[in-house]
């Protein structure tokens, strides 16, 4: 049967990326009436990206922000989604970061005793463990960590959703404000929220947030050397079956055109070679995308400073698969018990540059 689209719901969600869809589907759980619109393009930056979470991050090899409260929500979350759908797209896999010096793998060993730290670590070993890679100081094996298949969390959840997903641009010029909330074209919705990524920026509702497009490249290659692990220093190897492998990836703040650049592939070829050994045999793709990440780092969550009924969701950047299972519940309870958010996420902390 087709679907009416003279309606009335209670939250019309601007994009359909997996910020979108984790709040949808939560929403939906919380028994509100929800419908989306997923732009063509707002959530490119969703099936582009490499779908890992990894509790220990950057050159310095630091613990991610808050892991301690985010990772346990992963797996449960997705597990969840994988049970609604049907299908298959959560990887929990070890990552493998090798120590760069005698200092770093001693930092290390104190870290095991950090509770905060310590609940990420399944491992540590102080001398090289496989001839293929450079890992003359050992390094650390972390749990708690893994990939997602962000493709096929986004098609199982558009097929889930069905008549409650519309595939079209959203065109805010047609938005009216009513008295019970909004029209939008035939739709008649109590409040909107917004997880459109960048597409946020066109909005006259967040264009003041201080989004900090980041351009991202990723590969695919050949390769030999497939152990049970992701390997991860410099860049990332994530592996896809038969010898295949995902490895990314670059950031830049400067060149933000979609195409993929010689410069980044080389980059990122260069880094592999420091981390595995073995050769690439080829190179089977070269992707890019323009991450919706933020000046500091941390997510927009919250309601728009005059528009009782605007809200946002979005600015989760690289990290956004560990991210959005514990922000997203976050946000319902707001929405629908008028918990707090996190003043650290609360878009609340850039009113006055209104």
């Amino acid at each position: 049967m087709p679907l009416i689209w003279d309606m009335e719901i209670d939250f019309l969600i601007i994009g359909q990326g997996l910020a979108g869809s984790a709040l949808a589907y939560r929403l939906e759980q919380s028994g509100q009436r929800i419908m989306l619109l997923d732009q063509s393009e707002a959530n490119q930056s969703s099936r582009v990206a490499a779908g890992l979470f990894n509790p220990v991050t950057g050159r310095k090899m630091v613990k991610s922000w808050i892991a301690e409260r985010l990772f346990p929500e992963i797996e449960p979350f997705y597990e969840e989604l994988e049970k609604l759908t049907g299908r298959q797209f959560l990887t929990q896999k070890k990552i493998y970061r090798p120590f760069i010096s005698v200092e770093e793998q001693n930092e290390w060993m104190g870290h095991s005793s950090d509770a905060s730290i310590g609940m990420f670590i399944e491992k540590i070993f102080t001398e090289s463990q496989y001839p293929q890679m450079r890992d003359p100081f050992g390094g650390v094996l972390l749990k708690m960590s893994g990939w997602l298949n962000i493709n096929e969390l986004l098609d199982g959840m558009a097929k889930h959703f069905g008549e409650k997903l519309k595939q079209e641009d959203f065109d805010e010029n047609l938005l009216e404000k009513v008295p019970a909330g909004w029209k939008y074209k035939a739709i008649s919705t109590k409040n909107l929220i917004f997880c459109n990524g960048l597409g946020a920026l066109k909005s006259r509702f967040f264009n003041y947030l201080p989004f900090a497009p980041v351009k991202g490249e990723i590969l695919e290659v050949e390769q030999d050397f497939d152990p049970d692990f992701i390997a991860n220093r410099g860049v990332f190897r994530v592996q896809l079956g038969r010898g295949i492998f995902r490895v990314g990836s670059t950031y830049t703040w400067h060149d933000l055109d979609l195409g993929p650049t010689e410069s980044a592939k080389e980059e990122i070829l260069g880094k592999l070679q420091d981390l595995v050994k073995v050769p690439v045999q080829t190179v089977l793709s070269h992707k890019t995308g323009i991450r919706p990440a933020t000046k500091d780092r941390k997510p927009f969550l919250g309601k728009h400073p005059i528009e009782d009924s605007v809200y946002i969701f979005n600015g989760f950047g690289a990290k956004g698969v560990s991210l959005i299972p514990y922000f997203s519940k976050m946000m319902v309870q707001y929405l629908i018990k008028s918990q707090p958010i996190s003043a650290d996420v609360d878009i609340a902390r850039y009113f006055k540059y209104i």
